[in-house]
């Protein structure tokens, strides 16, 4: 019999705290390998296993393409790198942006789950938006173990209540238990299947992974698995097509960007906001440029050509005002995307 022994853990804005006290709860003898995607940004450099070294026992570094998967070991996301897992060994990864993030926490849970079945514990902590949630789903179609971070503690709740919202949870629990909790997981023994549980979704798995790793989305026929949607990729400009797991819907252009709804909504909104500070600053340069116009006339005595220009420049101001109020009105960042309030029981 296999043991449950694959840990993959997903955290975004107010993770830092987070991972370091789960790593902080892990016993020495641990006979999992544990994997992180924590969202960063691209150029950043990667001093989360520095940091994880110092919280606990194990030993972390950043997953390097291709090494080998050994127990005992915390592997995690380089900057600006998806994580993959193929049987033994990790991939490292340049592969489209998911949910507009590389490293993406959903990735590195669909390939886990492809690879290990029931052998894989799936962790959401603290989060902006919901990237993850589609993965966890992903998970515990195929057997794996759920646990989210208890959303009334994570410093931003949510992606935790995304999960709990969207999955069947199996725990919900303060960070400080659940290093526990994967050790009694982690001794546990499993049949080591792969196959999936409600919906039969081996094709579109194994092509999204793919895609992941760096796979032309295109070629691979991916896109003939959703529907064609009519909104277009905030990244390439290129057609969404729409995945359905169960009642949640998932976006993916033919370039490879993946999308949840709640981070399609907030690149959305993102890109509205570019425009309007766009055209305030075509407005206002024609502002000036319509007063210079009425300055010159007034220089040259021709005070009514003057007035008309004036006027149009105060016309001009009137609907800059309107439109600095809808660039202010709009919601403040990411959690104001999230539904509120999860519905699920509590373990």
């Amino acid at each position: 019999m296999a043991k449950r022994n694959i840990v993959v853990i997903g955290a975004s804005a107010g993770g830092f705290d987070s991972l370091k006290k789960l790593v902080s709860g892990l016993p020495p003898d641990l006979e999992a390998s544990i994997f992180i995607v924590w969202h960063l940004a691209p150029d950043m450099f990667g001093i989360l296993p520095d940091v994880l070294n110092k919280c606990g026992t194990l030993t972390a570094s950043n997953a390097v393409d291709g090494e080998q998967i050994l127990p005992g070991h915390i592997y995690v996301a380089p900057p600006d790198r998806h994580l993959l897992l193929y049987e033994d060994r990790v991939r490292v990864t340049r592969g489209p942006k998911e949910n507009l993030f590389r490293p993406a926490v959903d990735p590195l849970f669909r390939s886990a789950a492809y690879s290990y079945g029931d052998r894989v514990i799936g962790i959401i902590l603290s989060g902006a938006l919901d990237d993850g949630t589609a993965g966890l789903w992903t998970i515990k179609n195929r057997g794996g173990v759920a646990i989210v971070q208890d959303p009334q503690e994570a410093q931003m709740a949510s992606m935790p209540k995304s999960a709990i919202r969207e999955v069947d949870v199996d725990h919900i629990v303060r960070v400080e238990e659940i290093g526990q909790l994967i050790a009694k997981l982690a001794s546990e023994e499993v049949s080591g299947t792969r196959k999936n549980g409600i919906i039969d979704d081996e094709s579109l798995t194994a092509k999204e992974i793919g895609v992941a790793a760096g796979d032309n989305a295109f070629a691979s026929g991916l896109m003939e698995f959703g529907e064609l949607s009519p909104f277009t990729c905030p990244e390439c400009h290129g057609v969404l097509s729409r995945f359905t797991n169960d009642t949640r819907s998932r976006y993916r252009c033919h370039t490879g960007h993946a999308y949840s709804a709640e981070s399609l909504l907030f690149a959305v909104t993102e890109s509205i906001e570019d425009s309007l500070y766009n055209a305030l600053r075509g407005m206002e340069e024609n502002v000036m440029l319509l007063n210079h116009i009425g300055d010159h006339f007034a220089e040259m005595n021709n005070p009514k050509a003057a007035a008309q220009y004036f006027k149009r420049a105060k016309d001009t101001m009137g609907k800059i005002t309107i439109i600095r109020k809808a660039i202010f009105a709009r919601p403040e960042g990411p959690e104001s995307f999230s539904t509120p309030g999860p519905n699920s029981h509590m373990n």
